[in-house]
């Protein structure tokens, strides 16, 4: 590529140069990624994956799709970019484990006002620790410098994922009883949903970005940038040792929206609010915000990242597997008679 330079192109606000740049500096942290299927390298039109179903009767892909959303925001007014890509990965590898999958892949997008090498190679290496969490490969993605469509400094950061079970081992809603267990797995804080409402409630600015907050022991900024938390292996080791009759990732629209998702006609959840310890995060944007509780639990994550339905009887041994993994976990409710609703108490 070393004839390629456009001075014409450069003076519109594209560096092309800046993007061959861009790959050079990330390619150190997408290989740390990589696993033995990977058979193609970075920068090449397409990235190529074997899959290996040796072990899988009838392999079944699942894929998923997310973005960061306006807590990109906050990155900008901190300047710090190295934990936006976890976001990223996880918005979407955290959906797909919900089927059982395990994830294999992932590709990032990131389109840009002006390509500044270094700051796109923190990002990526975010995306890195991200794959390396999820224990899947990074195996391409795109760059895309617009300038007059974003701010220099500003950016908008998305992912691809795509993962494979076992035809006969898919996680779904059919085997969900009365008296079931619902497992909460703690979340690391607001992770990457309901930003629009907290920029809102904090009237976040560079100047109040660095605030100091005596419930967090940390800035305002340093709490809301905390990274989502990545459960992909955790729950693979669970799915390995119970019965899981059902996952639901808490993400945008709370308790209320997201666990229903997971249970079938018939069914509903009964979640006890006092099972488990809020977040003082949470805490503060309800008091802050002065938010009705409903609303907080239909907007944020509460603390816990993700829920699963086991059976009664390993309720106990589900949350010692997750502790083991390195998880807090809690019981926090039960399924209940009812039609696809949940009701917290």
């Amino acid at each position: 590529m070393e004839k390629s330079f456009s001075e014409s192109y450069k003076n519109a606000g594209v560096d092309v140069t800046a993007g061959y740049k861009s790959v050079e500096l990330m390619k150190q942290f997408v290989k740390n990624t990589y696993d033995k299927n990977v058979i193609s390298d970075l920068g090449g039109f397409g990235g190529l994956y074997s899959l290996n179903t040796e072990e899988i009767k009838q392999p079944i892909l699942v894929s998923g799709t997310d973005g960061v959303g306006t807590k990109l925001k906050l990155a900008f007014l901190m300047d710090k970019h190295d934990t936006i890509g976890q976001d990223c990965v996880a918005m979407c590898v955290n959906d797909i484990i919900c089927c059982g999958a395990k994830p294999l892949f992932f590709l990032d997008y990131m389109a840009l006002g002006k390509n500044v090498p270094e700051v796109v190679a923190t990002i990526v290496k975010g995306v890195s620790d991200g794959c390396v969490l999820a224990g899947c490969s990074l195996v391409g993605g795109e760059t895309a410098e617009m300038p007059g469509f974003y701010k220099e400094g500003e950016y908008d950061l998305a992912g691809f994922s795509v993962g494979v079970v076992d035809k006969e081992k898919i996680i779904n809603s059919e085997t969900i009883e009365i008296g079931d267990k619902v497992i909460g797995i703690a979340s690391s804080g607001v992770h990457s949903n309901g930003f629009s409402l907290v920029r809102k409630v904090f009237d976040i600015n560079e100047q109040n970005i660095n605030k100091y907050y005596d419930e967090l022991g940390m800035t305002i900024g340093e709490s809301l940038l905390t990274p989502t938390k990545i459960y992909v292996k955790p729950v693979l080791e669970l799915i390995k040792k119970v019965q899981v009759k059902g996952i639901s990732h808490i993400t945008g629209g709370g308790f209320y929206e997201n666990m229903p998702r997971m249970l079938k006609d018939g069914v509903a959840l009964q979640i006890k609010k006092d099972s488990y310890p809020v977040l003082p995060i949470f805490k503060l944007i309800q008091k802050i915000g002065n938010i009705p509780e409903r609303d907080m639990y239909n907007t944020f994550n509460m603390g816990i990242g993700m829920a699963i339905i086991v059976k009664s009887s390993e309720a106990e041994n589900a949350v010692k597997i997750l502790e083991e993994q390195g998880e807090k976990a809690y019981i926090i409710g039960e399924v209940v008679e009812g039609q696809k609703d949940i009701d917290i108490i």
